[in-house]
């Protein structure tokens, strides 16, 4: 009788339970994606420390590329790792301490440090909980292709972890606002109060660690099922040749190039994305809060959206079409205030319009990162096929390291906008205003900048190849590759076969 451990058939159900308790990891990546954020983090360096805007670039920029450079070790290494707990969870598990501690010490400077003093210490703590964030996200994101090989049913597995992930960010969010950067009578500017971003610091920290915890604990009970890693042999030069053939897959290409391009506009956003709230649009961090508040309805649209769409106009047609239109969105409200078609500052038009288009685009944004992260999923088959190797960690590690990197290019790109219409660092702590002739160049010089740099990042995933037939046929290439067993083979020089592990193959044409 044939065993069932390492066989995906052999699983439990993936019920609703799994499939949220799963998803439910991802408030761990939310709620560091508001610590770790540009818009949060740049803001407080700048504005509430006082570091200059070209200091705190470089910072987040050098974070960036050390973390960037340790991802796909961590995705190769989870790949190839053996225990009694499979690749994946000893990573999950031991992620959680790190990342806790280094969430509550980014908010607070010890003994009073100032100027190189304490941008070292940020540089630190930011490196610290950037890879321990990927020591979790890389193995729990490989686990979505095994958990979910039919190629619609992963799409609504990571519509959950996207809605837990995108909600987790919104929820702590409004708190962030609402409750500890709160404007009043002690705090004419709640957003430059210290103490109100280091009591933020405990509750993300004890939020991060108990989702890390709860998602690893949840799938831990799959884990007997779960692909064993081969016991292979290489050099380095095979293992060399084995990752540049798993990361030269067309399709991937098309993917990281896209992220190429619009992480380096997002990163441009989000370095800006506070001045341009407070000191373009005057709101207050309760109206940032509430704004916020709205966009937690796109997740739940989002969500359901996603794989509907996915299965009537399949993934990349889905995915552009959304992508098309959020660009879109994004840029409109500050378009009109440009022109001189938006109400006065102090308006309260002024937050109902800018949520009505957070919503907007909230909703289309999630819909499209959530069949994006499917579309890499279905590269891990893909990949199968054309190596013999299954790489879940390298490939979800390569995705996410191009953005990384132009993540922090876009900020230390924003920062220099700052640094170029003259804006004040660090003299903001009480009330005084910011010209309004240094946001409305701001403005200027980011808006077509962003706009056109994530037009160019659709435009690539032209180039993505599989669709649902081409999938279907990869997973039966592999199912046919599994029945047959070979003895270990040394790498192809030719390309076409990877070997090493049983069921080697050369794919069929």
């Amino acid at each position: 009788m044939r065993s069932s451990v390492g066989d995906p058939a052999a699983a439990p159900r993936l019920g609703l339970a799994t499939k949220v308790s799963y998803g439910l990891g991802s408030v761990a990546q939310g709620v560091g994606a508001v610590a770790l954020s540009t818009t949060i983090i740049n803001y407080y360096l700048v504005s509430v420390v006082g570091l200059r805007p070209a200091l705190v670039g470089g910072i987040i920029l050098f974070s960036l590329i050390i973390d960037a450079v340790l991802d796909p070790a961590i995705g190769r290494f989870s790949d190839t790792f053996r225990s009694r707990w499979g690749r994946r969870h000893p990573f999950m598990y031991a992620s959680a301490i790190p990342i806790a501690l280094a969430t509550c010490l980014l908010w607070r400077n010890p003994a009073g440090l100032t100027g190189v003093a304490f941008a070292a210490y940020v540089l630190i703590v930011l490196v610290v909980l950037r890879v321990s964030g990927s020591v979790f996200q890389i193995p729990n994101d490989a686990l979505a292709p095994e958990l979910a090989p039919d190629y619609h049913e992963r799409t609504g597995l990571l519509a959950w972890r996207w809605f837990f992930g995108i909600f987790g960010l919104l929820a702590v969010t409004v708190v962030l606002y609402a409750v500890y950067l709160r404007k009043d009578a002690a705090h004419p500017l709640g957003q430059n109060d210290p103490a109100g971003y280091a009591n933020f610091g405990l509750l993300a920290a004890a939020i991060c660690f108990a989702s890390v915890v709860a998602s690893a604990m949840a799938t831990h009970r799959f884990i007997p099922f779960l692909k064993p890693p081969p016991v292979r042999r290489q050099t380095v030069a095979q293992s060399v040749r084995e990752v540049f053939a798993i990361l030269t897959n067309r399709s991937l290409l098309a993917v990281m190039g896209s992220g190429l391009l619009s992480g380096v506009a997002m990163g441009v956003n989000n370095s800006l994305q506070n001045f341009m709230n407070f000191y373009f649009w005057g709101l207050t961090p309760q109206m940032v809060a509430w704004i916020t508040a709205s966009a937690a309805f796109a997740t739940i649209a989002g969500v359901v959206a996603a794989p509907l769409l996915a299965r009537a106009l399949d993934k990349k047609r889905t995915m552009i079409t959304v992508f098309l239109i959020s660009i879109f969105a994004g840029v409109v409200p500050v378009t009109l205030r440009l022109l001189g078609l938006m109400p006065p500052n102090g308006s309260l038009l002024i937050p109902l319009i800018l949520g009505a288009d957070l919503f907007i685009w909230g909703a289309l944004a999630l819909i499209g990162a959530v069949i994006i992260s499917s579309m890499i999923a279905d590269v891990v088959e893909d990949s199968a096929v054309k190596t013999g190797v299954r790489s879940e960690g390298l490939l979800f590690a390569a995705n996410g390291l191009i953005p990384k990197i132009t993540g922090g290019v876009g900020a230390v790109i924003g920062n220099l906008m700052l640094e170029f219409v003259h804006f004040p660092a660090g003299a903001l702590g009480g009330v005084a205003p910011v010209d309004p002739a240094i946001m409305r160049n701001l403005a200027l010089v980011s808006l077509p900048t962003g706009a056109i740099l994530n037009l160019l990042s659709v435009a690539v995933l032209v180039f993505y190849r599989i669709d649902k037939s081409s999938h279907e046929a990869n997973l039966e290439a592999l199912r046919l590759a599994a029945s047959v067993i070979t003895p270990p083979t040394a790498l192809s020089t030719g390309g076409e076969t990877i070997g090493g592990e049983a069921g080697s193959f050369v794919p069929p044409t």
